[in-house]
């Protein structure tokens, strides 16, 4: 995907995958901007259940707004592919933070574990307030 256009997006590189989606960093061609675009897995992208979750994931996705949580943009489809545009948020994953310190043979500091859990909580309390459970 990487190199890509899809729909106005150019797909710059890959930030993740999950159970749910894999995720790319891309250019908004329209807006100049850097966006997240989660696609559906190529394998479950045709399956009628994982569309549906996919686009009920967006749909609770645009009902939240917390400095926690990424903000949606948009649900389309483009060349057969299926995706959420996301708020891009700089900085890497905890996973990533974590296996760079594991590399260098150091813990991260527990002023920045409870950092990122205090933002985490804050992020799942202000869905939970609004009956969203995350599946993960």
């Amino acid at each position: 995907m990487i190199g890509r256009t899809v729909s106005h997006y150019d797909i710059v590189e890959k930030l993740g995958e999950g159970g749910m989606g894999v995720v790319y960093k891309a250019k908004d061609r329209k807006l100049n901007r850097f966006v997240a675009l989660k696609f559906l897995p190529g394998e479950t992208s045709h399956s009628r259940p994982d569309v549906l979750r996919f686009q009920q994931e967006a749909s609770i996705l645009s009902t939240l707004n917390h400095p926690n949580i990424a903000t949606i943009y948009e649900i389309d489809e483009a060349d057969g592919k299926r995706f959420i545009a996301l708020e891009y948020l700089p900085g890497g994953t905890v996973r990533s933070t974590l296996r760079t310190f594991q590399a260098t043979g150091r813990s991260m500091p527990m002023k920045q574990v409870i950092s990122y859990g205090l933002q985490i909580v804050e992020a799942l309390g202000y869905a939970h307030q609004r009956s969203i459970i995350h599946r993960d």
